[in-house]
């Protein structure tokens, strides 16, 4: 029998979920791990804080891009993931619990030593290039390979393929001087890859490029994200989003929206199903995706029971549960539902309490939309009104 006191339903993205079900959603255990990060500038009455308690996950081999207004802090929090920036440390034991892990390494208080073998597993592409000026394309590039000393005859190797695929091959011995802002650019992409680094942070790395540049610099980031390779751009580049499994977008120094893109497109497909939201169009519906909440339950776990107050609708993600009904003292099963089904909208169309008890049978990831939220998103539809005439009918 279902459990009459669950366990507390938990956030799909949230550290204590199930791993196997975690799964579903990003593929694997976070090669980067944010919790509640607080960052400042300046000392003082001069202090200004830019972070404000972010927390993120991601796994190997996503493609995550990040945006957002200038001054949101993007930069700011791509260069404390690189180490560029230090964590910094709490003032009392209760102000701060900021916390940054990298491939496992806590990067509050982090040693120099640590922190110089954590880079060489980085790649890092700077919007402002941070070519040497003495140097050319080739040597530029080579000095990421000789952090890690890789033999210098596949460092060139490697370096001559990667700028060829970049239109650069014939300027492979050219200097910044003689390169034009879109050349240099390419360079640094070089550089950032050419070590087959573990993540790669790059910020703008597209912004002086042509279309079609730019477009081979994704593909470049697409290969490297399927052999594990992380990715985080930080970009204004809306030509590039296509290639993002998840889009972070932040307002005001805090992570505003955190959308895994295959998972919403899941969403949307899964929503069209419903006859409430069967007329909605695809911007509507990803609207939707957004509002929802993803909650783990665990195995028989009651949701909801027959008669408590209806405050939010469910869609099924991952898992299934038993829909029951009162029979005498008993609950009898009366359904069974699986992936991509939903429930939970009578009780909200009607205003009336629940009508059944839902319970778990296996543990069930399930994206949820509050009451108000519903009502707001289906109160123009067409659907919405016939659902409403139908079940007045009903009534009668």
């Amino acid at each position: 029998m279902p459990s009459n006191h669950p366990s507390r339903p938990r956030s799909a993205f949230d550290s204590a979920s199930s791993a196997s079900l975690l799964a579903t959603v990003t593929d694997n255990e976070p090669v980067i791990r944010v919790d509640n990060l607080n960052h400042s500038f300046g000392e003082g009455e001069a202090r200004k804080q830019v972070l404000f308690q972010n927390n993120l996950e991601i796994g190997r081999g996503e493609i995550i891009i990040m945006t957002g207004p200038s001054g949101s802090g993007k930069t700011t929090l791509l260069t404390l993931i690189g180490t560029l920036r230090r964590v910094q440390e709490k003032e009392t034991e209760e102000a701060d619990d900021s916390s940054i892990r990298v491939l496992g390494q806590e990067l509050r208080g982090i040693s120099p030593q640590a922190t110089t073998e954590l880079r060489k597993q980085i790649g890092f592409i700077f919007q402002a290039h941070n070519l040497f000026e003495s140097l050319t394309a080739l040597q530029n590039a080579k000095m990421a390979t000789q952090l890690v000393d890789l033999n210098p005859s596949e460092a060139k190797t490697r370096i001559e393929y990667l700028l060829r695929r970049l239109d650069m091959g014939e300027r492979i011995l050219y200097k910044p001087k003689n390169l034009s802002g879109g050349q240099r650019q390419r360079v640094a992409v070089v550089r950032g890859l050419v070590h087959e680094p573990k993540i790669v942070l790059a910020d703008e790395p597209t912004a002086a490029l042509d279309e079609k540049t730019g477009r081979a610099v994704v593909e470049l980031f697409k290969e490297r994200a399927k052999q594990g390779c992380t990715i985080i751009i930080v970009t204004h580049d809306n030509r590039i989003l296509d290639v993002a499994d998840r889009i972070v977008h932040m307002v005001d120094g805090r992570i505003h929206s955190n959308v895994l893109v295959k998972e919403s497109q899941a969403i949307c497909e899964y929503l069209k199903q419903c006859d409430l939201f069967a007329d909605f169009p695809p911007e509507k519906l990803v609207s939707i995706s957004k509002k929802m909440r993803a909650i783990v339950f665990p195995p028989k776990t009651v949701i909801f029971r027959q008669g408590d107050q209806g405050d939010e609708f469910y869609l099924i993600r991952k898992g299934s549960v038993d829909i029951l009904q009162k029979d005498g003292k008993t609950d009898r099963a009366v359904a069974t539902l699986g992936d991509g089904k939903f429930f939970g909208e009578v009780a909200l169309l009607k205003d009336q309490p629940r009508n059944a008890t839902v319970a778990t049978n296996v543990e069930t990831l399930c994206y949820t939309l509050s009451k108000d939220a519903f009502k707001e998103v289906i109160s123009r539809s067409h659907s919405f009104d016939e659902e409403i005439r139908r079940l007045a009918f009903e009534r009668q």
